[in-house]
This record gives C-alpha cells, structure tokens and sequence, in this order.
C-alpha cells in the first residue's frame, strides 16, 4: 500500500443494518494519531474497529468508543522493527529498550488489550492464540478475527477491490 511497508488499513463499524467497512487512506494507515482521527469519523453506536496489516509481519487493531482508544499489537517485537509498532508501543506506555528480549523469543508475543474484541466473539485467550500462531500471516488473523466478529463476508469483498 505504501513505503512504510503498510499491506491494507481499514475501519468497520457496525450499524442496524450490519457491518460497514472502508478502507483507509494511504496517509492515515501509516500513523496511529491520524489513523485514529480517521476512525473516529465512522463509528457506529458501539464505536469502531481499526485494522492495519504492516509488512505481512504484524498487524494493529484499534478499538474507537468516543474518546476512548484500545490498542492490540499481534507481535510486540515488531516495535523494535517497524515505526507503525513502534507508535503502537509507545501509545501502550511499553519500554522500547526493553522490548530486546522480546526479539530473541521464539514465539510470537501480543502487547496491549486482548479483551478489545471480547463483545464481537473473541475471548482474550482466542487473541492471545490467534496472534501467537507463527504459521499465520497477519491478512489471515484479520481474516480469522472478521470471520467470527461476523464481517468476513465485507472485508473478503473490500480486498478483492482495494487497490494494490
């Protein structure tokens, strides 16, 4: 999608008559701050979801009701790699120097709100695991998570249009 290695980048929401997506501008997939203030436009009653796929390495969700915001980064040792991590990070108040260690596990380690999703039909234990999978690239876990959140069918269809 773009050069900070950003895949796809987009907010759903939920109204009476179902889930709604759309797909985020390039300038808004590539920082937290404006990814956010994009969101923040389109939510439902029960607020929105952000997704960013980063690299076919880690992906981001946020969670928007009104002024509040949840963060869920899939692998935390992508801060030490990616800048959109790193903001992930830093927003979630985690020590970027200590997250060295984190490198050198071998499995993949989530930081921020598991339970983000828990009202759509994902326990922070099915995150937790879902995130942790090394043989899932992160377009397969948002693919997972909307499937059981119940708008698989509308991100199926948004990806088959969005541009490459």
């Amino acid at each position: 999608m773009d050069d900070a290695g950003v895949d796809f980048a987009f907010v759903a929401w939920r109204e009476d008559d179902g889930w709604h997506l759309l797909p985020a501008p390039s300038d808004a997939a590539d920082d937290l701050d404006r990814l956010v203030a994009f969101a923040r436009r389109h939510q439902g009653h029960t607020g929105c979801l952000a997704f960013v796929s980063v690299g076919e390495e880690f992906f981001i969700c946020l969670r928007i009701q009104g002024a509040l915001v949840r963060i869920l980064l899939s692998d935390v040792a992508a801060a030490l790699d990616w800048p959109l991590a790193e903001q992930a990070a830093e927003l979630l108040g985690l020590d970027i120097d200590a997250l060295d260690d984190v490198e050198e596990m071998d499995s993949l380690e989530p930081a921020g709100d598991l339970t983000l999703l828990a009202d759509h039909g994902l326990s922070a234990a099915d995150l937790d695991l879902l995130c942790a999978d090394p043989e899932l690239y992160p377009d397969e876990q948002i693919g997972s998570i909307a499937a059981r959140a119940g708008f698989g069918g509308e991100l199926t269809s948004l990806l088959d249009v969005a541009p490459a």
